[in-house]
């Protein structure tokens, strides 16, 4: 079996800078994994486990995402792509989707299954991977909490719905996109950190994956953003440890004396 997982670079931090075009800027900031994409590489990586199955890991932005993919590969993913393009800049969910696609198409076409996170935290619109299978003609399953089943020819899932989960199976090739799972993230050992320092990531741009530039990034988006601000804080949590802070604390606004 041969899977596809896409991941995406996400900042660390919530002091969110944007682009004259009001997208995030990623460039020069901190970033890491996608927490959901974290899951998605989980459950790769139970399925190479049962099905001896080759991962391929694919993400999409600045060169400074290869930090993402070697993490990847240290954790036991096989391969390594990297599509980074100044003309993907400021793709929105559409642009982005057919552009991942249109790669796949071109230079991973052999795949079995696509596994998506059902979220990026940094935009929160769940559109990503379906418009992935879209661009693909393969079938999808969303908001997969679990793998139940698994074989060359399909796969039983868990889902969540509105009024509670169901067990869905689809067949092969398709693509699934994965919720916040039960295993704990898989650490790297030494022996994996050395090889994936070692790796070749494989890089392609828009002319290598046959794209013309107003189909791909902000000129082939759709969609744009009017506005993008950070909003007021209201309040503020405050932690404490013991009935004795508790009561400081309460002092200290004024909750108990005023």
């Amino acid at each position: 079996m041969k899977i596809l997982v896409c991941i995406k670079q996400v900042p660390d931090t919530t002091d969110i800078k944007w682009t004259e075009n009001n997208t995030i800027q990623r460039e020069g900031v901190e970033s890491i994994i996608n927490p959901y994409d974290v899951y998605a590489l989980e459950t790769a990586l139970k399925l190479k486990k049962i099905l001896n199955a080759e991962i391929t890991v694919l993400s999409m932005g600045p060169d400074q995402a290869e930090d993402i993919l070697r993490k990847a590969l240290a954790i036991g993913c096989d391969n390594a792509v990297l599509l980074s393009d100044k003309k993907f800049a400021g793709a929105d969910t559409y642009a982005t989707g057919k552009t991942i696609a249109e790669a796949i198409k071109a230079k991973i076409p052999d795949f079995d299954l696509i596994i998506c996170g059902q979220f990026a935290i940094d935009g929160d619109t769940a559109q990503t991977g379906p418009t992935i299978a879209n661009n693909l003609d393969i079938p999808q399953v969303t908001y997969v909490k679990d793998v139940l089943e698994c074989s060359m020819q399909h796969l039983t899932v868990k889902r969540e719905i509105e009024e509670g989960t169901e067990i869905v199976k689809v067949l092969l090739p398709a693509l699934i996109c994965i919720l916040k799972g039960y295993e704990e993230p898989t650490r790297p050992t030494i022996n994996g950190i050395i090889k994936a320092q070692d790796s070749k990531i494989t890089v392609y741009s828009h002319e290598d994956i046959g794209l013309a530039p107003e189909e791909t990034g902000l000129r082939g988006s759709p969609t744009y953003v009017s506005k993008a601000f950070r909003p007021e804080t209201k309040g503020q949590c405050v932690f404490v440890k013991s009935s004795d802070e508790i009561i400081k604390k309460l002092e200290e606004f004024d909750i108990i004396n005023g």
